[in-house]
Parts: C-alpha cells; sequence; structure tokens
C-alpha cells in the first residue's frame, strides 16, 4: 500500500466513521459497561463497523486490530508484521458528557512501529493525519489540509493532561516542572492532547497512568509528523509490540524539547 495514494481514502474512512457516531452525540446514548470497567456505546459500534468495512475494502491483505474487536489470540497476533491498529471513538467518556473532545483513530503498525496516523474529531469537524518522515496536517472542514508543526518550548511550559486519569508520579513530574520552569496546565480528553501538541498550541504531554495501544498509535503518529516525539520512561521511541495485553507503559509526549527539558522529563 502507497500511503500518499491512500491517504485521501483514509482521511474520508476517517470522517465516515465520525459521522456515523454524531448521531448518538449529546442524546443521552445507551452505555454498555464492558469486562474492563471501560463504556461503550451505539456511536462506538457504528463507527467500528464503518472502520472495519472500509479498512478490509481497502487493504484486504492488511489485519485490524480495533478496541471493539479485539479477541485476536496472541499466537495469532504475534505473525502479523503489519497492522491497521483503530479506536473508533477515543474518549467514550467525554462523548458521554457531551464534550466535544472525542476522536477517532485509525493508526498503521508496522513491525512494532507506528508509521502513519489518523485523527478525527467529529464534533469540531476537524481531520489530522501524519506520520514520522511524511509531515503532518489538519483540515478543518472542507478546507485545503494545512501543514502543522510542533513548536520549541516555551516559558512558562504548557502542559496538557487528562482531566480525568493522574497519579503520584505525574504529578511529582509537574511539581519539578513547575519549580524549574513554571508551568501552565490544560486539560484535554482523548488522543487530543497530542495533537494539540502537533499543532504548536501546546509543549508537553506526560502520561503516568494506563492507556491502552489503540488510545496512542494515531495520535503520536501526527505528532512525531509534526516534529515531536513520543518517549518510553527509558528515553527511547514508544512502540507497540504484540503483547498479551493492550496495557501501555508510561510515556511522556513532546515538542520540540531542549537537552536540558529532556534530562528533567527522564531523569
Amino acid at each position: 500500500m502507497s500511503l500518499p495514494v491512500a491517504a485521501e481514502r483514509l482521511c474520508q474512512l476517517t470522517r465516515d466513521a465520525g459521522r456515523a457516531a454524531l448521531p448518538w452525540w449529546q442524546h443521552n446514548p445507551e452505555v454498555i459497561t464492558k469486562a474492563d470497567d471501560s463504556p461503550v456505546t451505539a456511536a462506538d459500534l457504528a463507527a467500528n463497523q464503518v472502520i472495519m468495512d472500509g479498512l478490509h475494502a481497502l487493504t484486504p491483505e492488511i489485519p485490524v486490530l480495533s478496541e471493539e474487536a479485539a479477541d485476536v489470540p496472541l499466537d495469532q497476533r504475534q505473525h502479523w508484521d503489519r497492522f491497521w491498529l483503530v479506536d473508533p471513538l477515543d474518549g467514550t467518556k467525554e462523548f458521554i458528557a457531551g464534550s466535544e473532545e472525542f476522536t477517532v483513530n485509525i493508526a498503521l503498525i508496522e513491525h512494532g512501529q507506528v508509521r502513519f496516523g489518523l485523527v478525527g474529531v467529529p464534533a469540531r469537524d476537524t481531520l489530522y493525519w501524519g506520520g514520522a518522515g511524511l509531515g503532518s496536517w489538519r483540515q478543518q472542514g472542507s478546507d485545503a489540509p494545512q501543514p502543522i508543526h510542533c513548536r520549541a518550548p516555551s516559558m512558562p511550559l504548557r502542559i496538557v493532561a487528562s482531566r480525568r486519569h493522574t497519579s503520584p508520579e505525574q504529578e511529582a513530574l509537574l511539581d519539578r516542572l513547575q519549580q524549574a520552569h513554571g508551568t501552565e496546565l490544560a486539560g484535554v480528553g482523548s488522543s487530543l492532547k497530542f495533537c494539540v501538541l502537533a499543532e504548536g498550541a501546546a509543549d508537553l504531554y506526560p502520561r503516568f497512568a494506563p492507556t491502552s495501544q489503540w488510545d496512542t498509535a494515531a495520535a503520536q503518529a501526527v505528532l512525531e509528523g509534526a516534529g515531536g516525539r513520543v518517549l518510553g520512561l527509558d528515553g527511547e521511541r514508544f512502540t507497540y509490540p504484540h503483547r498479551a495485553d493492550w496495557l501501555n507503559p508510561h510515556f511522556i509526549a513532546t515538542g520540540q524539547p531542549d537537552d536540558a527539558l529532556l534530562r528533567l522529563l527522564l531523569g
């Protein structure tokens, strides 16, 4: 599959999935609690069906792993060199609450690395896409796509964080950053946190609380295409190896950090 050739079709598929979810937004959707205690709605399932059908038609040779279709045994998945990793509705709690900050995430994983990703924001009619070495773009409605770029760190640091999830380790890092540089905190939902960094509106997104692989891969691609980085706490690029579960380790997403900031983040 040639990404430049397929990108337009993938963008349209992401938009279509978002439109499939919108009829339930701000209409008190029925909520089902899954075995892992996370919520799912008819909107998640509708978006998932659009994406699964679309990807199978576009790239029948590439398997698809979605949050809503994740019952693929490890002994089968571990032979996948390349696969689509999908969250049809990231930020379901935001969606249920009537917030605009929910997204559609589609990522292409190759040999454990994210190569390309798309993040749709249906309630804002906005789409982000890109990948490391490919560049990143944002499109609002039918306007022409605009390239996006991370910014060099500003002082005070503008930090985006989850409104719902934190940890003592994350709070300790925020305290260190406040003492060293000063900070401004902005609460942002779903994978939009990465996109805010990618478009140069913030500097840092630390995550020391649980996420799953489908929560992060697509938006990591967008951020990396814009010049940013997503690092594990070992300082290495964040990866997506096959594992028995889907949980990510902790990570730090950045715009364009200097060496001193990286030492503070990872020290």
